[in-house]
């Protein structure tokens, strides 16, 4: 019997959070792109973009780390906290792409 670290694993396209492979997906494996309701009901939109563009036009500039709010201040100065978890979730996906680290 396999454990459940011995089963494939992919990355939600939206979150960057980690799927891990279920029997009932068995034969729609390879469609398999979000890890729930809510990412397939968000999607990637153009905000999220700007949010990776300002993360690794932040890191382009020498600073050893920057924090997600200054990528969220970026893209909407006045307007910056609803966009914090939108900038993780972008992060996270720069992270699955292996562009940055997070630590």
């Amino acid at each position: 019997m396999k454990t459940r670290d011995q089963f494939p694993t992919k990355l939600c396209a939206v979150c960057g959070r980690v799927i891990t492979w279920r029997k009932k997906w068995e034969r729609d494996w390879e469609n398999v792109k979000y890890c729930g309701d809510k990412c397939r009901r968000a999607g990637l939109t153009s905000t999220d973009a700007l949010l990776e563009q300002g993360i690794l036009s932040l890191l382009a500039t020498g600073a050893a780390s920057i924090c997600p709010s200054q990528a969220a201040r970026q893209v909407a100065p006045d307007n910056w906290q609803p966009l914090m978890e939108p900038a993780r979730q972008a992060a996270r996906r720069l992270v699955a792409a292996g562009r940055i680290l997070i630590l």
